[in-house]
């Protein structure tokens, strides 16, 4: 097993020590009941979520990297909302909400809960939902904005694993991407394969319902969904230079030569960077 110790909790916490105890430090923390005070804490369940915005069209992915010419983030499936919860329902655990802005495809959920006050100044107009099934798994990455991440969560226990940026180099980060090697199971590494995780040390936090987890900028993550769930993610965009910088490169640089590069070689361009990837 991957060197993982448990991410720090509290109960409560005031902005102040937030940002002098977790924000500046960089570092992880769950807070425990967080959204308990909400709407959303008190409402938002499967059957909630069918009533309230059950008809809405939505888009879904799955785990399978893409081939070819194919977008990277391209969808794998759109359905109602109501028929997605009824697969998950009935075992599904591929298929994926992600990244769904409730402010445009779920404005109905939008009214059940707030910002809290820890000292971010979180970007209002990109509230984002995700959903999984048990058994559900999210490929190892980090969000390419280098945003403050606050992860509020809502029905059954996920497990996240963090990494900071700092471990990136035994990541097997795949070159002009934002994740890992597909390839590697975090929970059951192969290390005659992959030696590089050998060196790994991270963090797991265990989420029940209201619980919420900050992550700090290119905090690497990999998502277990121990039942089924669904979390909402508040953001606030980098301040500071250095993660400004980072994330305009990013999102007009390295995003666009990978987009590009797929669009005139195809498989050629991802056997290449999986070639590069595994020369560690």
């Amino acid at each position: 097993m991957i060197d993982l110790e448990p991410t720090e909790r509290v109960t409560a916490i005031t902005s102040g020590n937030f940002i002098d105890q977790y924000k500046s430090r960089q570092k992880p923390v769950v807070i425990e009941q967080l959204a308990s005070n909400w709407q959303a804490g008190r409402k938002w369940s499967l059957d909630y979520i069918k009533d309230a915005a059950g008809d809405n069209l939505v888009r879904l992915y799955d785990s399978v990297p893409s081939t070819g010419r194919k977008h990277q983030h391209a969808p794998k499936a759109k359905m109602k909302l109501r028929d997605y919860i009824e697969l998950l329902e009935n075992g599904e655990k591929d298929l994926r909400l992600f990244f769904c802005n409730i402010l445009t495809f779920l404005p109905e959920l939008s009214r059940d809960f707030s910002y809290p006050e820890i000292g971010l100044k979180f970007f209002k107009k990109l509230p984002v939902l995700f959903l999984a099934g048990k058994g559900a798994r999210v490929q190892m990455h980090f969000d390419i904005d280098m945003a403050d991440l606050l992860l509020c969560h809502f029905g059954g226990q996920k497990r996240i694993f963090l990494f900071p940026p700092s471990q990136t180099k035994y990541m097997y980060r795949v070159p002009f991407s934002f994740s890992s090697l597909y390839d590697i199971d975090y929970e059951n590494p192969d290390y005659e394969r992959f030696p590089a995780l050998r060196h790994l040390k991270g963090e797991v936090a265990t989420l029940q319902n209201n619980d919420a987890l900050y992550i700090p900028p290119g905090y690497w993550h990999y998502v277990l969904y121990d039942d089924i769930g669904f979390s909402m993610t508040l953001r606030a965009f980098p301040r500071n230079p250095r993660d400004f910088l980072a994330m305009l490169r990013n999102i007009l640089l390295t995003r666009t030569i990978d987009g590009l590069m797929r669009k005139l070689l195809g498989d050629s361009w991802n056997e290449r960077n999986r070639r590069k990837v595994l020369q560690w």
